[in-house]
């Protein structure tokens, strides 16, 4: 088992509610603070450096 996981299904339900209740919280105030140029050129930025990459095969499994 990982240092510091807990083997418990109860307080892993507890935590991802935590991290889910941080997830949304930070996410609540990217879209409040940055303008929807600014999200515009993040996506774009995004789309650029995916069209850059080489492509990735994915061979089936025999």
């Amino acid at each position: 088992m990982e240092e510091g996981k807990i083997n418990n299904p109860q307080a892993s339900d507890k935590q991802d509610v935590k991290d889910e209740k941080a997830y949304v919280e930070e996410t609540s105030k990217f879209i409040e603070e940055t303008s929807l140029d600014k999200m515009h050129e993040i996506a774009e930025a995004a789309r650029l450096k995916k069209l850059m990459e080489p492509p990735k095969w994915i061979l089936p499994e025999d």
